[in-house]
């Protein structure tokens, strides 16, 4: 998966974003899981989120994710 440089951080991302819009809503937790696990398998580390995705629950379910699966470093 091609990568490219996010900014002066020094951090590369996924040219190739996922978006969370469904998570926490049309998608509950285990089917968000599933779908953020198969982005990642796919070699995809960046994912759009907002406030206003599933009223909040989107950012909820995804910092949980990667909480518990220790991946925000990756």
């Amino acid at each position: 998966m091609k990568r490219v440089l996010l900014g002066r951080t020094g951090g590369r991302i996924c040219a190739l974003g996922f978006g969370t819009m469904s998570f926490g809503a049309a998608a509950d937790e285990a089917e968000s899981a599933a779908l953020f696990d198969r982005a990642r398998a796919a070699g995809i580390n960046f994912f759009d989120t907002a406030d206003m995705y599933s009223l909040g629950r989107s950012e909820e379910v995804t910092g949980k994710m990667l909480r518990e699966f220790a991946r925000r470093d990756e």
